[in-house]
């Protein structure tokens, strides 16, 4: 069995792109991925998973159809299976994901940003 720390800081150094999750731990069919946003994000839901998003640097808005709810470094949100949602961020945030290994990053809107395949890191 092989038992290590991961270095949140070190993981985020390997990318630099946006809009692409990677994969840093697996617990109980569950993923924990880091990812970078910055720009806006297609509107999608997921039809069977949650999704929390922890806000490790930066900051951004969650928008939904009745509101956004706006997260700081610092913050998490739950966003339940079924709700339509959208990140946007105006400048890079740094954000730490902890979903089903099922997820696809743009759950019912299949496009140019969707990620089928994630590295893990």
């Amino acid at each position: 069995m092989n038992i290590d720390k991961v270095s949140i800081p070190g993981k985020l150094a390997q990318f630099s792109d946006y809009w692409n999750p990677r994969i840093v731990g697996e617990l109980n069919q569950q993923h924990v991925k880091l990812v970078k946003f910055k720009g806006e994000f297609v509107w999608h839901h997921h039809e069977h998973e949650d999704e929390l998003f922890l806000v490790l640097e930066g900051e951004f808005d969650m928008e939904f159809r009745d509101k956004t709810i706006h997260l700081n470094k610092n913050d998490f949100l739950i966003v339940p299976k079924g709700v339509e949602h959208r990140p946007v961020a105006s400048q890079e945030v740094s954000v730490l994901l902890f979903e089903p290994a099922s997820t696809l990053n743009t759950g019912n809107t299949v496009g140019d940003l969707t990620k089928s395949e994630l590295e893990k890191l």
